[in-house]
């Protein structure tokens, strides 16, 4: 039987609209926007400036701090701008706007790895310096989840085949045209950490990617394929846990304190993209899907790429009354269609007003629903009665750093309250440490 966790719902699914369809290259734009912020952390520092020429491949912004990855070009050309310009999640970003001159001229620096000659340390600074970082969404930098604080280690790397969002099939595709480079990738990890025990877990409704997987992890002792029931928030790290190991991230802890190292399956594959070719993340598998789609599709993009010019690329009805940035759950409201696709740009959802429905909250029913379906156990309710009372140290003492934002009471909640929204501005509010 697949295997879940306690609490989550089943939301509707729509990825009928793009699971079959495959992994189209999309063109390349002639002016490209990338952002010296795609990942959690500081941003990077430019190291180009106006009128100077870029390669493929070539490092356009240095990390600047212990949580930033390298930025690089995913086109050649020249540098037209550096300025900041829109995001699809920070507002504004200090960004390079790069003319492209379509001759795809690639880096002298990219260069591929001999990987069985590396050290551990020279695997980890290898995936730092192509730029990797957490694509469902998350953007944490790789480098960090594989290189564990002194005092603790991981025993298992856990590959977050999920895709838990409605819509979005991005990694689904992936793990159907790139298998080979996912187990790659999850072999490297598990190389770097000095683990013996990997999973590919992969939600009951991709059974295509699993048995797939399964066929090619046939004979690798090591490696385990499993199926977990198809349940949102499945992809969340400490959900997948419970589901894969029955092991428990508790209350202020990390994966790596259950001795497990969690990662995408497009971040493994571009792990091993990265170090048998030497180019660093450039591009990434995007869904294009929603009411207001006219040919729904997965597309391979350059990082850089404006939202517009991917909407026009697939053709976008009339009437459209949100755009997201990410998947339904947890994607970002785009307030400009000139934002980029980045690292962590998972899909871009366009709704008209057959999907897009607003409505008032009413008075909580206390019904306990959210209470019921909070994949992390905690009082929704209570927290969001602490935060509009203003009392950020009750809303804490309810849980409110526990919460994930997965957005699952907003969505059962019969009242319509925007709990999770309330959560958001209560985090926001507290005391910096």
């Amino acid at each position: 039987m697949a295997r879940t966790f306690r609490g989550g719902f089943h939301p509707e699914e729509r990825k009928h609209l793009t699971e079959h369809k495959e992994i189209a290259v999309l063109p390349v734009p002639s002016v490209l926007t990338i952002p010296m912020a795609q990942h959690i952390g500081a941003p990077c520092t430019p190291l180009v400036k106006v009128g100077d020429e870029v390669k493929i491949g070539q490092k356009i912004g240095e990390p600047n701090g212990f949580m930033s990855v390298p930025v690089h070009s995913s086109v050649s050309g020249k540098v037209i701008a550096v300025e900041p310009r829109p995001h699809t999640g920070l507002g504004t970003v200090l960004s390079v706007v790069i003319e492209n001159d379509f001759l795809d001229a690639v880096s002298d620096t990219v260069q591929p790895k001999n990987i069985d000659s590396l050290s551990q340390k020279e695997l980890i600074d290898a995936v730092k310096e192509a730029g990797i970082v957490g694509m469902g969404g998350a953007t944490f930098p790789t480098f960090i989840k594989l290189s564990p604080p002194e005092g603790k280690k991981a025993d298992a790397v856990i590959l977050n085949g999920a895709e838990c969002e409605p819509f979005l099939t991005a990694d689904h595709r992936v793990m159907l045209e790139h298998p080979d480079d996912v187990i790659d990738g999850l072999k490297i990890m598990m190389k770097i950490l000095s683990v013996d025990r990997g999973y590919i877990a992969i939600e009951d409704n991709k059974k295509d990617a699993y048995a797939l997987l399964k066929e090619k992890c046939k004979g690798e002792a090591q490696i385990q394929v499993v199926l977990v029931k198809t349940k949102y928030p499945q992809g969340s790290e400490k959900q997948l846990i419970d589901s894969v190991l029955r092991r428990e991230v508790k209350s202020g802890q990390l994966p790596i304190d259950a001795g497990v190292v969690v990662q995408n399956v497009a971040s493994a594959a571009e792990i091993s993209t990265a170090l048998r070719t030497g180019m660093p993340l450039v591009k990434r598998v995007v869904t294009v899907s929603g009411s207001g789609v006219e040919n729904p599709g997965n597309f391979l993009v350059r990082i850089g790429t404006p939202l517009s010019f991917l909407a026009e690329h697939v053709g976008i009805k009339d009437g459209i009354r949100k755009v997201l940035a990410g998947g339904p759950m947890m994607g970002a409201a785009q307030y400009t269609m000139d934002a980029p696709v980045i690292k962590g740009t998972s899909g871009l959802l366009l709704f008209t007003e057959k999907e897009y429905k607003h409505y008032e909250p009413s008075d909580c029913l206390r019904c306990g629903r959210c209470v019921k379906h909070c994949p992390m156990r905690l009082m929704p309710f209570m927290i969001m009665q602490q935060a509009e009372l203003n009392n950020l140290d009750g809303a804490v003492k309810y849980g409110l750093k526990d919460c994930m934002e997965c957005g699952t009471c907003s969505y059962i909640c019969p009242s319509r309250r925007r709990l999770v929204q309330t959560f958001k501005i209560a985090k926001a509010s507290l005391p910096k440490k």
